[in-house]
């Protein structure tokens, strides 16, 4: 590599290194650095140090330099110098490469030697012991890209938040092991752009992908030591660079490109793309971790310190470090990542982890913080998707329903109701009321709609749909950590012997409940969320933490079996039926009023009797059965004769319990007829057989769900 020798003061704006096509202009941000040097390389590691580069030029507390004689491709990192004063949050060490906080690419991963600490780690006054060890040699670097990508016609599928279904998916899980894609391309950026997986999406029929982290993340030594690593990606060192280690290519920067084109290609299969996205930690870990980045170039700048003792850090989200959300020039940061991923990447939206941690202004969480503030009125971020995961670990960091307009949230209750409910807890009635209809108890007060409620049952974080009706406890043994890590799940849900298979009788009724689960989210109000593989009865042996677990335990297998491809096609269909029927993905709240014109109040409640529920029945501790008329927004249409043009009324009957229930099926308007739709304990019954209102009853199987479509007969 030719070593730039020219040099001109360049621009403090943008951040990062940005080829112009005629040069690349350096520029970093350090408001309490003394002297910051460029350090450029022409091998990922080794002693491959070409050039070290004095910053002389400084404007608003950026650093900057424009070297005309540079090109894409090549390697860089700084060094950093100032004060190292742990205890007063000053964390300087020149010794140490530091990696842009903007970098748009990475090479590899992180050598876990002694000299990545800015500590001597042998020495016992621990991280107050300043290192002199280079860690360059052991570090990534990063790489100035080309930014030009031939988008042609690509546009966002814009697909309305009330028409949308999710597909929670992890980049490498999903891909790795599908035939249809070529060996050499599974389990990276590509893959999941692949033709193959392209058609399986569209036969599912999910509108959007939401990509566990893809931004560029660190293996902790920990996990590493161990034999493992860290195949989630919750632990992010770079939020401008999509993660080398899922490009098909070797070299350095190709990921960005192989990103854009997943990205493009998933646009013309109707799908959008969603990012899970981690700002509110990096993976420098607590006082004790390594210096990577943000510690080594402006520690009491980029983090939340103790009051009063800055030598630690506030930790609300239990990795060691919270970003601080207080100082501009991290929610620069954060803003510009984001707009970066809409604008150059062409994303349609993002999942925040651990959200409430962003909107803490000291202490409580600020539903008006001012990162909320500047998202509203942000023109790119303000018009994509927002979902939040409404909480953090801290105290009063559980913040469901409490989120702004713009946002939508991981309904967690929605999750905790549902479960509860199918495992045959009594006393469930009016909490489900509220989550089968969008949690307008919720979200309505605050102006918000149906759609604020993300509803899942299973996400990546717990059991998969399976293990969940399969495991009283979890088995997580082989995370190296005796079995302590992972939420304590203890579900006791009575399906007969605890494992991944059982009698036929016992894997019946496993198989009842998953598509019970599947169900009830598909006619709920809201938008679904479906964890990749549940559709198909992933099962991970009952690990329900595999966040360190990159092999077959965690990936997503295509090697199907009789049961998972009937539980694949009920997924299909409910998918389908959802789609099919509007009533389903209202954009307005149920409030049991008479719909326009036609006189039928648009929902309706009713006890196996066919009676309408009483407040009694609400209030019984004992329910476990109930139904519910919806009213279909085409009720409104109504022709000469009175009767609805097209009808998109449905009947909703759902039994919890462990004995069948007969349900008379309630004639709320005029003489009518329901013909079945689907019923979870009859799963390959063909739709259509129609049932009287008010006379035969409906046996309802014990622990099920059936939705009827509505069938009116003239006066």
């Amino acid at each position: 590599m030719a070593i730039p020798e020219t040099r001109y003061p360049g621009s403090p704006y943008p951040l990062g290194a940005t080829w112009d096509g005629s040069g690349v202009n350096f520029a970093l941000f350090s408001e309490h650095a003394e002297r910051v040097e460029l350090c450029l390389f022409d091998a990922p590691y080794g002693r491959s140090e070409v050039a070290r580069i004095e910053l002389t030029e400084k404007t608003d507390a950026v650093w900057h330099v424009y070297l005309p004689e540079a090109r894409p491709g090549l390697l860089y990192g700084y060094r950093v110098h100032g004060r190292y004063d742990p205890v007063h949050g000053l964390r300087f060490n020149p010794n140490k490469l530091a990696l842009d906080p903007y970098a748009r690419a990475f090479t590899g991963p992180v050598d876990w030697s002694p000299a990545i600490y800015a500590y001597d780690v042998d020495s016992p006054e621990q991280d107050l012991a300043f290192s002199e060890a280079d860690s360059s040699p052991g570090m990534p670097k990063g790489v100035v890209i080309e930014p030009g990508f031939s988008w042609g016609e690509d546009r966002p599928p814009r697909i309305p938040w009330h028409r949308t279904v999710i597909y929670e998916a992890h980049v490498r899980g999903l891909t790795v092991s599908n035939p249809g894609v070529p060996a050499s391309l599974r389990g990276t950026y590509a893959a999941l752009g692949h033709q193959s997986m392209l058609a399986y999406l569209q036969d599912l029929g999910v509108t959007a992908i939401e990509l566990m982290p893809v931004h560029h993340f660190i293996d902790d030594q920990r996990l590493l030591d161990l034999g493992l690593r860290n195949y989630w990606g919750y632990n992010t060192i770079g939020f401008f660079a999509p993660d080398s280690r899922y490009s098909s290519s070797p070299n350095p920067g190709d990921a960005v490109n192989e990103f854009k084109a997943m990205v493009k290609t998933l646009h013309a299969a109707g799908i959008e793309v969603i990012l899970d996205v981690v700002y509110n930690h990096t993976a420098e870990g607590n006082q004790l971790g390594p210096s990577l980045s943000f510690r080594g170039i402006d520690n009491d700048a980029y983090y939340r310190l103790m009051p009063g003792d800055q030598r630690f850090y506030e930790d609300f989200t239990g990795t060691g470090n919270t970003l601080n959300m207080q100082h501009p020039r991290t929610i620069q940061l954060i803003m510009d990542s984001l707009r970066y991923w809409v604008t150059e990447m062409h994303v349609d939206g993002f999942r925040f982890d651990l959200a409430s941690a962003l909107a803490r202004e000291l202490h409580a969480v600020d539903r008006l913080s001012a990162f909320f503030d500047i998202i509203h009125q942000d023109p790119v971020i303000s018009q994509v998707k927002l979902i939040a995961e409404p909480w953090d670990v801290g105290e009063g960091g559980y913040q469901v329903g409490n989120f702004p307009i713009l946002w939508t949230e991981w309904n967690g209750r929605y999750r905790d109701w549902i479960r509860r409910f199918w495992k045959g807890d009594g006393g469930q009635a009016g909490e489900l009321g509220y989550r089968l209809t969008g949690s307008s108890d919720l979200y309505e007060q605050s102006g918000r709609k149906p759609y604020a409620s993300v509803n899942f049952v299973t996400a990546h974080d717990g059991f998969t749909l399976n293990d969940l009706v399969s495991y009283n406890q979890k088995h997580n043994e082989a995370n190296g950590e005796q079995n302590r890590d992972g939420s304590d799940d203890n579900q006791s849900w009575n399906c007969g012997e605890e494992g991944p298979s059982g009698s036929t009788e016992v894997n019946e009724l496993r198989d009842r409940q998953m598509r019970n689960f599947l169900a009830t989210m598909f006619i709920s109000q809201g938008v679904p969320m479906l964890l990749h593989g549940d559709e198909v009865a992933r099962t991970q042996l009952g690990n329900n933490n595999t966040y360190c677990q990159d092999n077959e335990a965690a990936w997503v297998s295509w090697d199907l079996a009789p049961r998972q491809k009937r539980m694949l096609e009920w997924t299909r269909r409910l998918i389908a039926f959802r789609a099919a029927h509007p009533v389903l993905t209202r954009r307005k709240f149920f409030h049991g009023r008479p719909t326009r014109g036609a006189g039928i109040r648009d929902i309706i409640w009713f006890a196996p009797s066919g009676a309408e529920m009483s407040e009694d029945d609400w209030q019984d501790s004992e329910r476990r059965s109930i139904a519910l008329f919806l009213a279909g927004a085409s009720a409104d249409m109504i022709d000469a004769r009175g009767r609805p043009v097209v009808d998109d009324t449905l009947l909703i009957i759902l039994n919890a319990g462990h004995e069948p229930v007969d349900f008379r099926l309630p004639a709320p308007a005029r003489p009518e007829r329901w013909a079945l739709a689907l019923d979870s304990a009859r799963p390959e019954e063909p739709a259509g057989r129609l049932m009287p209102a008010g006379r035969r009853p409906y046996t309802l199987g014990a622990r099920s769900l059936a939705v009827f479509t509505h069938k009116t007969r003239p006066l």
